[in-house]
């Protein structure tokens, strides 16, 4: 009998691409999946989170998107599967259908209406409706606590000692301190809960705490420099870290500035200067970022060292 699936490594979150009409572009879905799980050293990819706009999308729509993981990589990697729900009925609902549909973990969303207040047996009795709904290991999405949907330490640590399936959170405190107490804390548990950084902004400073894993949307794009900078870390080479990094920077910077709801359309727009993706479309209430915008990202892209810089062009 397989050993059940452990959250860690490198995580990329797909991106997913649509249609000019917003339909579901499946072929330029599998060809993005294709891209993103050849890159030596991630350990899963995740589908149906913010990076493939969950929200936007229907649930046969999140069904539909993971038959399609499956078909296309699911014999090579492991599938993390976002449950975004409001309500603790439809998030067992979505596990029911992730595990039904292969999915190797579930990676659990906080619900919208904690944002006016939560106590620890709210946040318990979601969490273990969603267990007793699945057997797959749980990834807590801890945001940050002034949001409302972050949990606080106490309830994190009572969710983690009752709840068997939680076995890793995906970290976007964004608090330095916080972050720190999770990872020295979550991963030294006696069942041990790996913290998997998605401080995107500021990756490098968060790897270096000692994070056993990242997931991030920005995977969709660099997942071969989140896994160099990723094993230099590991391999305690902090020169190469460094030096990653650097190429890192410029995309950091444009991808996470504000608003941030807008961080995956950038992100589409770069596959599109890349020559990876042929349209950057995103589904209302996002909308097309404007040319100043896209030459933002595409310079970031030169800076990185992704893009060729064309003679002339882009001389001083």
């Amino acid at each position: 009998m397989p050993r059940p699936y452990l959250p860690h490594g490198v995580i990329p979150a797909v991106l997913l691409p649509f249609d000019n009409d917003l339909a579901i572009d499946e072929a330029a879905l599998r060809k993005h999946l294709r891209e993103v799980a050849a890159t030596d050293g991630i350990s899963a990819i995740t589908v149906n989170a913010h990076s493939t706009e969950v929200a936007s999308c229907t649930f046969d729509e999140q069904r539909r998107v993971l038959e399609i993981a499956r078909d296309e990589i699911g014999a090579r990697l492991p599938l993390v599967n976002g449950i975004w729900a409001d309500g603790s009925l439809e998030a067992a609902r979505i596990a029911r259908m992730a595990s039904a549909g292969g999915a190797a973990a579930l990676l659990v969303f906080p619900p919208g209406p904690f944002t006016l207040g939560q106590s620890p047996q709210m946040a318990l009795a979601h969490f273990s409706r969603i267990a007793e709904a699945s057997d797959l290991p749980i990834i807590v999405f801890q945001y940050p606590i002034a949001s409302g949907q972050g949990y606080p330490p106490d309830t994190l640590l009572r969710m983690c000692e009752e709840i068997p399936n939680i076995r890793a959170i995906k970290d976007w405190c964004g608090n330095l301190q916080q972050h720190e107490w999770h990872v020295r804390t979550l991963q030294g548990l006696p069942r041990p809960v790996n913290v998997l950084s998605t401080h995107s902004a500021w990756l490098l400073s968060s790897l270096v705490l000692g994070c056993n894993g990242l997931l991030s949307g920005s995977g969709s794009v660099i997942p071969d420099l989140q896994s160099a900078l990723f094993r230099a870390v590991r391999g305690n080479d902090l020169a190469e870290a460094r030096r990653i990094n650097e190429r890192i920077y410029p995309l950091a910077r444009v991808f996470y500035s504000e608003p941030w709801s807008d961080m995956h359309n950038r992100m589409k727009e770069a596959l599109v200067l890349l020559g990876r993706q042929k349209r950057a479309v995103v589904r209302p209430p996002l909308a097309k970022l404007g040319d100043a915008e896209i030459e933002r990202i595409r310079q970031a892209l030169l800076d990185s060292g992704l893009l060729r810089r064309e003679p002339g062009r882009d001389a001083a």
